[in-house]
């Protein structure tokens, strides 16, 4: 961001501190969705900075996290075909499968590559022939827009030695599941504004009609979360649910158009398993059937059986904000960035990762590792 200093101005951050300590009246459960925005609140200590109870939940918004086993385990599966090559962003590698990571697999023989884009793996699918380019397509609705252009340039390009293992998430479904759990809830929501650019505030206005929570959609600096936090505590002092558009500079209310149309040509809205949460109706994205050829799965007729998460793993609680990461009795034993027990100790978004990184165990100290 070319002017990122004025969105961690120390003095805006503590006269909205001040602000919200003014109007708070009571204890308030407020859900920041996105790991990103996680990771700003932990590395700030923007939590410290909140009235007396009111608590900040961590949401499920790390597309890493959440990709399940199965979906690891096919990936595995392709890298070890004769002639394949599995595509995949970096922070896929260590995230682990059933018996296996990517990055294991690629020690044992297994034929994997690391890409920035979808677009570099259509690229080498153009100059090399002959062998199989399968792209990992993970991500919520930020990065599908990007996986739909590759299959209509593949397609237009007639480069048929280019597939997807499709395993993209949609965020809205996700918190709806959350929100219409029994117990003590999330009462409002700081909406991630990345996917906001992408595809609008509507879900989240009719999330928040639907369960009478505020929402604010911000960005992921600390002025950003704590306007954002400030306009969700202002709408509950008040009794008033609705969206605040914190995120202005990028967020308009229907999104990005041309992203959105490309999402829709290529893909069709289905009901995916996220890890540690299970199956969300109308949770992920796959290829409309005219697209069925580029489907990796079907191609080489790959089916696997759903492994079970490690049973140690707390990465359903966690994702769900029903517990911290800090709470969980692995976190820095038998389980650390060296050697996870789930991927949201691996991910750069997770949660795990950002306690670890920001409020370490005891006897390790912040920055180390």
């Amino acid at each position: 961001m070319k002017f990122v200093d004025e969105f961690r101005n120390s003095e805006a951050v503590l006269a909205m501190s001040s602000e919200m300590r003014r109007i708070a009246t009571r204890p308030w459960r407020i859900m920041e969705v996105c790991g990103g925005q996680t990771h700003t609140i932990l590395r700030f200590g923007l939590d410290s900075l909140l009235p007396p109870g009111v608590a900040m939940i961590h949401g499920p918004g790390c597309p890493v996290c959440v990709t399940p086993v199965e979906s690891i385990e096919e990936a595995v599966a392709v890298s070890r075909l004769p002639g394949a090559v599995l595509c995949s962003f970096g922070d896929m590698l260590r995230v682990p499968g059933g018996m296996e990571t990517l990055a294991s697999a690629r020690a044992s023989g297994g034929e994997v590559r690391v890409v920035y884009s979808p677009l570099d793996a259509m690229e080498m699918a153009s100059v090399e022939p002959g062998r199989q380019f399968v792209f990992f397509a993970v991500g919520f609705e930020t990065t599908a827009p990007v996986t739909a252009a590759a299959v209509l340039l593949a397609r237009r390009r007639r480069i048929s030695d280019f597939s997807l293992l499709c395993s993209h998430v949609r965020v809205p479904p996700a918190v709806e599941t959350l929100l219409s759990r029994p117990g003590p809830g999330i009462e409002a929501l700081v909406a991630p504004g990345h996917v906001c650019t992408v595809m609008g505030c509507g879900e989240y206005e009719e999330l928040s009609n639907r369960y009478g929570v505020p929402v604010a959609v911000t960005g992921f600096e600390p002025v950003d979360l704590m306007q954002g936090i400030l306009m969700c505590l202002e709408r509950l002092e008040e009794g008033r649910a609705g969206v605040d558009v914190q995120y202005s500079r990028s967020v308009k209310p229907e999104g990005n158009t041309e992203a959105r149309r490309l999402m829709d040509e290529v893909f069709e809205v289905v009901d995916r398993r996220w890890r540690g949460l299970g199956t969300i109706p109308g949770g992920g994205l796959d290829l409309r059937e005219e697209f069925h050829d580029m489907d990796a799965s079907r191609r080489f007729g790959i089916s696997v059986t759903a492994p079970e998460d490690d049973a140690r793993c707390m990465a359903g609680r966690v994702l769900s904000g029903s517990m911290s990461p800090a709470d969980c009795p692995w976190f820095g034993g038998e389980c650390s960035p060296e050697h996870p027990l789930g991927a949201p100790m691996v991910s750069s978004e997770g949660a795990c990762t950002a306690y670890h990184r920001y409020r370490p165990p005891a006897g390790r100290n912040a920055g180390d590792g």
